[in-house]
């Protein structure tokens, strides 16, 4: 029998007395709150502005208010969220950011209950990013998928988490945790880890880890696994309409299931939930978002999780089909969701659930049950004793030469040779090259266009054509092909972009030889038969270098299809298998 260990003992009461004051806090400020303070606290709003005292329009049209920092005062939110579009347009550079973070900060703690902001933002990597260079840039996550690596995938989060904070941003809207097994879904598909559900959740355990875990509370961010129950299967984007996934509740069991599984056991501060219908897990047509059997009955009562539950965008239309705006944000508190983001309209959000306290719907303990998750958060995140963030500091933390290089390592060892029937790589003499097909026309704002990234790491010549070449534009470069040695196409799309394929198809009949690249889903070599192939899985600047590597022949490719590719001109079956990747 095992003695009493004095040492050990002291330890496990240590624990629990360090579990137990993040919820003796919680209750104590809950107890000095009015009801309205913690409404405040379940929405999470988007605001207009690059710092926090720049009157903008935006503001003043949905908040009624001029400045980012008034927002904070006016509605007392539980948090705000970044983004980088033409609208609400957040983020310049690093240190503005940072400023920004600091200015809302200080706004909150110095109005309503003074609590500190939950700031957040989507920095998936690939497409998903909102904080581009001089901030580190990160390959999709089909692209660590590709990888295999847990470390990487770790290492990447722990990079990406502690830029984040520097910055002033709290909590990370990442990993995407669903699979990707609907080949024609078209808002998830390289934003997920895989089709295969055993190696998503083990991708999306690491990266929790390297979020959530790689350095001490205030150095480090949340973690939000999203779309809860899973959006992988969706043929329809929830942002313009309601996807209905038609598994059995057994194949979602095996299927979508397990990476939210793997992000419990992983310890995830936050799961976002989806804006879909699952008629298996609950016949009523409500999305997930709203529907308590999904949101009570399988994530709260059988996965056990005490999280912080928050929904996706309630400006999305797959939200907003059945029910008013005023009812959404009830409704999504009934199901068991704690924080509701981005309200439409946030005034009519925070009266509809006052009105259901006040008139009896809702039980003012069901708004402290989650207040107090969403203050436990705030206190195991650190953002009590550190809300602010050294402005001065973010140069030497952010986009630093060690997280350049660690990343472009990982990225590496990412890219995808699916075909070289000809041999063509790696490419023997590089003189003569020319580079064209898919440029970003959607990223305006990006620095510089994949196209002429990758031949200026050729020395080749750019000819980037966009997403929808002309004939005109078609027949130009199919002139320049005919005098080039060697063509490389980007393709993005090819399923919907038929002048792409007329391009890709145009090129071939030069008989020079033609190297098609898919920078974003894997599945464009399905419509086009092109006997070299390689899948990048994004087309940032970082993937571009990747690419050049190992066309060139200085980094071999290590990166094993995450996905099967169907054969997706009419035929059938599968045209490449899962773990296709052809090296040298």
């Amino acid at each position: 029998m095992t003695g009493f260990n004095a040492a050990n003992a002291a330890q496990a009461v240590s624990r629990a007395q360090a579990d137990d004051m993040p919820t003796a806090w919680a209750m104590r400020t809950l107890r000095g709150m009015s009801l309205e303070q913690k409404v405040g606290q379940l929405f999470v709003a988007d605001v207009w502005g690059k710092s926090a005292d720049e009157a903008n329009p935006g503001n003043r049209t949905k908040y009624g208010v001029d400045t980012p920092a008034q927002v904070v005062a006016k509605y007392q939110p539980g948090g705000v969220i970044y983004f980088n579009n033409s609208t609400t347009d957040n983020i310049d550079d690093p240190a503005q950011v940072a400023h920004l973070s600091n200015g809302l900060q200080r706004a909150s703690l110095s109005s309503g209950p003074r609590l500190p902001l939950i700031i957040s933002t989507d920095q998936e990597g690939g497409r998903v990013t909102r904080i581009g260079a001089p901030a580190t840039e990160y390959p999709a996550s089909m692209a660590l998928g590709a990888g295999r690596s847990a470390d990487d995938a770790r290492r990447l989060a722990a990079v990406n988490g502690h830029e984040l904070r520097a910055m002033g941003i709290t909590q990370d809207f990442a990993p995407d945790a669903d699979v990707n097994s609907n080949p024609l879904n078209p808002i998830i598909g390289s934003r997920s880890f895989s089709a295969d559900p055993a190696l998503a959740g083990r991708l999306v355990a690491a990266e929790i880890d390297g979020y959530q875990n790689s350095g001490p509370a205030t150095r480090t961010v949340s973690s939000a696994a999203k779309h809860f129950p899973g959006h992988g299967d969706a043929a329809t984007d929830s942002h313009t309409g309601l996807p209905v996934i038609n598994r059995t509740e057994q194949q979602w069991r095996q299927v979508d299931l397990p990476p939210f599984q793997a992000a419990i056991r992983a310890g995830i501060d936050v799961i976002m939930t989806a804006h879909i219908t699952v008629p298996s897990l609950d016949p009523s047509g409500e999305p997930a978002t709203l529907s308590k059997p999904i949101i009570t009955g399988i994530l709260r009562d059988e996965l056990r999780y005490d999280g912080v539950v928050v929904t996706d965008s309630l400006q999305m239309a797959g939200v907003r089909q059945m029910h008013p705006d005023s009812e959404i944000p009830v409704l999504a508190l009934e199901a068991g969701v704690d924080q509701m983001l981005m309200p439409p309209d946030l005034g009519v959000a925070v009266n509809g659930v006052l009105e259901a306290v006040k008139n009896g719907r809702i039980s003012e303990q069901r708004i402290d049950t989650s207040v107090a998750r969403i203050l436990k958060l705030k206190f195991r995140r650190g953002l009590l004793d550190r809300p602010l963030v050294d402005e001065a500091a973010v140069g030497h933390e952010v986009g630093t030469p060690d997280h350049l290089g660690w990343i472009q390592a990982i990225t590496d060892r990412t890219t995808t040779v699916l075909r070289n029937d000809a041999r063509l790589l790696p490419l023997r003499d590089t003189g003569g090259i020319l580079v064209t097909g898919w440029n970003n026309p959607d990223y305006p704002g990006y620095p510089a266009e994949p196209v002429a990234i990758l031949a200026a790491r050729l020395g080749g010549t750019a000819m980037p054509t966009g997403a929808n070449p002309d004939t005109a534009l078609i027949g130009k470069v199919s002139a320049a092909a005919a005098k080039a040695s060697t063509v490389i196409v980007l393709t993005n799309g090819l399923r919907t972009a038929e002048t792409q394929r007329d391009l890709v198809n145009a090129l071939l009949r030069t008989g020079k030889p033609v190297v098609a690249v898919a920078v974003q889903e894997p599945y464009d070599p399905g419509y086009a038969d092109v006997p070299t192939w390689v899948a990048t899985y994004d087309w940032r600047n970082v993937t571009m270098n990747a690419l050049a590597k190992v066309l060139t022949g200085k980094v071999s490719p290590r990166g094993k299809l995450p996905v099967a590719i169907p054969a997706g001109d009419g035929g059938s079956g599968v045209l490449y298998p899962f773990g296709t990747g052809l090296t040298w």
